[in-house]
């Protein structure tokens, strides 16, 4: 299809929904890396006397190990939120999860922002991390469920392009405002950013996909018709969701589309219920994609893209001098127009081979950077950062998110999510804990780690990880058979 006769054929209300759900990605960006650009302040180190102001201190002192704390919180409150909102969002729908997180988006920066201590600051991560981690997992099925079928990878890009933007967004008010009481606004900006979201959400409307599989099929039609446009035809949309209620499928199709697996609990409605994370460990079809999404997921963090967006200033100081700050800045820049540009390469090539061709541009980037910083080559280190990044913008920034909702059947992708998420935040723990420890010991030679790490998951996933593109559920992307009772 003609990329000019999507957007031709979006709503305006479908672009609504989808920015004010993607702002929570975009937080979940903002709170990853607003502590780069302002650390130095924060921590005192460009301030001889702790000032005070309003009867809070202007900067908090603080070793690199309690910085350390204070950073990681965010990874653990991540952790908490990716594990409770699959469950809450097949429970309680996507909406409701959303204005849930959304609530933690504004709490959280409150107690940054306004911090006289170590303990506040660190609490205040921890609550802008747990609705991070919750807005990661229930923003992708969301998406997933109001985009048009033939285009769900394209817009479900714009969950790590808005993540993307938060960075961005962060690090251009901390190269500003990174002095004296400044970095308490910059702090500050991720609530403001909350607070609109959730007055959005307001005039949001709940997935029409989890509306029908909760038996409401009327509203969900009518919903339905709201995105897509009241001269659209939905009904063979509505019809592939293959839920009771549905129109102009006989009895026979609709018997092979309603009774999927007889494993899966059923409520006494004759709907299927959410699964629970431990029962998707355990269903004989579903703990295998599990293991997929979880090896994915580690693959997105574990090829290093982090060690460039949280320490890329750092790293690259020595070599570029006061030109880090520029570059870091100009990664950014360049994840978002490579991220967008490549945004309908899922649905065009299939998810699997992006993700293949990023794993290879990744590997190939990090044996360049190892070079270019052992060897104390500034162009060569440069141009191998916008590389990596770029390569990651190709497949493994915005897939990982797609396949989580697409390799298991919609009772499972709750919890398949929270999963995938919890994965996602142990490695970016690792990552953000460990490696500036590996750098310091091993230099650019810690960049050769990561090759090695890109090379394996490219094989991993060439041999494990089925394509999703054009399959109409989680049975034919495993070429099972449909079961029926």
């Amino acid at each position: 299809m003609d990329p000019r006769a999507w957007f031709t054929d979006l709503t305006a209300y479908f672009v609504y929904v989808l920015f004010v759900a993607t702002l929570g990605p975009l937080l979940f960006g903002f709170h990853l890396s607003e502590l780069n650009a302002p650390e130095d302040v924060i921590r005192c180190k460009k301030n001889s006397i702790v000032a005070t102001a309003a009867g809070l201190p202007q900067c908090i002192k603080m070793t690199p190990t309690e910085w350390g704390v204070v950073g990681s919180m965010y990874t653990l409150g991540g952790l908490l939120g990716a594990l409770s909102a699959g469950p809450l969002a097949g429970k309680y729908g996507r909406r409701r999860t959303m204005q849930l997180t959304s609530v933690f988006f504004i709490i959280g920066p409150v107690f940054e922002a306004l911090s006289p201590n170590i303990g506040v600051m660190a609490a205040g991560r921890l609550l802008s991390g747990v609705g991070a981690g919750a807005s990661v997992v229930v923003v992708p099925i969301y998406i997933s469920e109001i985009a048009p079928p033939a285009q769900k990878g394209f817009f479900g890009a714009f969950t790590q392009i808005m993540c993307n933007v938060g960075i961005l967004l962060t690090q251009l008010l901390g190269y500003f405002l990174s002095h004296d009481q400044y970095w308490r606004i910059i702090l500050a900006a991720g609530g403001v950013i909350g607070v609109l979201q959730l007055l959005g959400l307001f005039f949001s409307v709940e997935s029409p996909k989890y509306l029908a599989e909760q038996g409401h099929t009327s509203q969900a039609k009518q919903v339905l018709r709201h995105i897509r446009g009241e001269d659209k035809d939905i009904v063979d949309e509505f019809n592939a969701w293959g839920v009771d209620g549905a129109q102009d499928v006989n009895d026979e199709e609709q018997t092979l589309l309603h009774n999927n697996e007889p494993s899966t609990p059923k409520n006494q409605s004759g709907k299927e219920e959410a699964l629970s994370i431990g029962q998707v460990l355990q269903h004989p079809d579903y703990k295998k994609a599990a293991f997929a999404v979880i090896m994915i997921m580690l693959a997105q963090q574990l090829s290093g893209i982090n060690s460039i967006v949280m320490y890329g200033v750092s790293l690259l100081a020595d070599l570029l001098a006061s030109n880090s700050a520029l570059l870091n800045l100009a990664v950014s820049a360049v994840n978002i127009i490579v991220t967008t540009a490549c945004a309908p390469l899922p649905d065009k090539l299939g998810r699997k081979a992006c993700l293949l061709q990023s794993l290879a541009g990744m590997g190939i980037s990090s044996l360049l950077l190892a070079i270019g910083i052992m060897r104390s080559i500034p162009v060569l280190s440069a141009v191998a950062v916008l590389l990596f990044v770029s390569s990651f913008a190709v497949g493994l920034g915005p897939v990982p998110f797609i396949l989580s909702a697409e390799l298991v059947g919609p009772e499972a992708v709750g919890a398949t999510q929270s999963i995938a998420l919890a994965a996602n935040w142990i490695a970016t723990f690792l990552v953000a804990q460990f490696f500036p420890l590996a750098s310091a010991k091993l230099h650019g030679k810690v960049y050769i780690i990561f090759a090695a790490l890109s090379a394996a998951f490219f094989l991993f996933i060439s041999w494990f990880v089925p394509e999703t593109k054009g399959k109409k559920n989680a049975d034919e992307v495993w070429g099972r058979e449909r079961r029926v009772d």
